[in-house]
């Protein structure tokens, strides 16, 4: 079904926004899944906060490493 001006899809207006939600939520979950054992690491080893912020720390690292695998390398057309 074509749409508007230019013979654009309605559907191609919004790809890019599920793969903004995509980034979003792989590196909020990244941070908060790493987070969580960092506090629960802390809580059985009766420490401060250091392996809240440490696992906090990973979980980003890990999260923006998995967004480019899967959103920032070149994809070859012959894969």
């Amino acid at each position: 079904m074509e749409g508007g001006p230019g013979g654009s899809r309605r559907d191609d207006s919004w790809a890019g926004l599920s793969i903004g939600w995509s980034i979003s939520t792989t590196l909020l979950a990244g941070i908060a899944a790493w987070g969580a054992i960092g506090y629960l690491i802390d809580a059985l080893a009766g420490t401060g906060k250091v392996f809240t912020a440490v696992g906090m720390v990973v979980g980003a690292l890990a999260a923006i490493y998995l967004v480019y695998l899967r959103h920032g390398r070149e994809h070859d057309p012959d894969d």
